[in-house]
């Protein structure tokens, strides 16, 4: 099921990200997307300092998500990353938490970046992604 995936992150649930019930807290999602979508980014070489250091800075614009299943303490669990253009400004990427092979969240993440007030996809970002399927 990972090899359907251009990126994969393991996890663990940490007991301080539980709420009363002893489950995940929804907002707790949005940072493992987030820590496994920075993880793919450096990994495929992009360089968010630079990238600002050039004017250039990345932005979240829109954020989906499916909840299927709650995590709880002590579960291991990984999150999987694939990416598309969309259109000529945006980046979705479609992220998946799974616990074993029981999907737990669909998301899809929408990105851009802003340079000197418009919004852009940086042609060398979109390369490295590329670069990175290969």
């Amino acid at each position: 099921m990972k090899n359907n995936y251009l990126f994969t992150l393991d996890f663990d649930v940490r007991d301080y990200e539980l709420d009363l019930q002893g489950i995940v807290n929804n907002s707790v999602y949005q940072n493992y997307l987030e820590h496994a979508r920075h993880r793919f980014l450096k990994a495929s070489g992009a360089d968010f300092a630079k990238l600002h250091d050039q004017g250039i800075d990345a932005v979240v614009t829109r954020v989906e998500l499916d909840f299927k299943r709650s995590l709880v303490a002590n579960d291991s669990f990984w999150v999987g990353l694939n990416w598309e253009r969309k259109g000529r400004t945006q980046i979705a990427f479609l992220q998946d938490i799974y616990r074993g092979d029981e999907l737990i969240l669909r998301g899809k993440v929408f990105t851009a970046c802003i340079q000197n007030g418009g919004i852009i996809i940086p042609d060398q970002l979109v390369k490295l992604f590329e670069d990175y399927q290969k």
